[in-house]
């Protein structure tokens, strides 16, 4: 640089200059998605339970999204903790930690007089127990819940048609002792879809039942849920199961270890 070049260089004035803009920190977290855009979105959830002076944990911090209008299929061995995960993100079991956020709602910050209500209203449940009251009817099983929907006595005749849907139309008037455990779960099915639910939790609906009825169970299911856009989250170790649902999740140990898994690698 010549020494009339160095001068004018030295001699520039003294101009502020706008300060760089600062990195982000690499502690920042970044923003949770919008679980509300979901049916069912639950986060870090955690779940243990005591065997003698043993802390057992049965969740692990599990995230589950399920989509509304989705037939998604939770499988995993006995004691994966599937039962335990439907039961926190439906409402019937408080998890240890962990937020769960339903239908646009954070479930666990409900007082329980609000859950049991919204449970109430938006959900469905399908246990493999079958769950009926021995003293009633097929009808009456049906009639119970929409009795407690609060829903005009013209709804009698909805309860005899969903009855239809299943296909128990001639076995109206026959109590739990005088139907196949097919026919129960059907009446389970029956009384879950009769109130038009958001939502259908299925715990093991098919363990019970043989290969047969399992199928017949799980199509109703599937043409039910569909035709009422509701959003269903079943949990099962039945392989066989898998072709019916549009997603498979697979947990084990506590743990999502797949949440879209090959339906393929459950047939037998």
């Amino acid at each position: 640089m010549t020494q009339t070049a160095a001068l004018r260089v030295e001699t520039l004035p003294n101009v502020a200059m706008p300060a760089p803009p600062k990195p982000a920190s690499s502690g920042a977290k970044a923003q949770p998605e919008d679980a509300t855009k979901y049916a069912i979105a639950a986060r870090g959830i955690t779940k243990s339970f005591k065997a003698g002076t043993q802390k057992v944990d049965v969740l692990k911090g599990i995230d589950l999204l399920i989509e509304p209008g989705e037939i998604a299929l939770v499988m995993g061995p006995s004691g994966s903790g599937k039962s335990t995960l439907l039961a926190a993100v439906s409402g019937l079991l408080r998890p240890d930690g962990g937020v769960v956020t339903t239908l646009g709602q954070d479930l666990w910050k409900m007082p329980k007089a609000k859950i049991d209500r919204f449970r109430l209203i938006n959900s469905g449940f399908i246990f493999q127990g079958f769950n009926l009251f021995p003293a009633l009817s097929a009808q009456q099983q049906v009639e119970q819940v929409l009795r407690f929907m609060k829903m005009p006595p013209a709804q009698k005749d909805y309860a005899v048609s969903t009855l239809m849907d299943v296909g128990l139309g001639h076995r109206l008037t026959n109590r739990p002792d005088k139907l196949s455990g097919g026919e129960k779960q059907r009446v389970a099915i029956a009384r879950a879809l009769a109130k038009k639910p958001k939502l259908i939790f299925a715990d093991e609906p098919t363990s019970a039942l043989d290969g047969e009825n399992g199928h017949i169970v799980m199509d109703l299911l599937r043409k039910c849920a569909k035709e009422q856009g509701a959003t269903v989250l079943c949990v099962t170790h039945d392989g066989r199961l898998a072709r019916f649902a549009d997603r498979v999740i697979t947990i084990e140990d506590g743990v999502i270890t797949s949440t879209n898994a090959d339906p393929a690698q459950f047939t037998h």
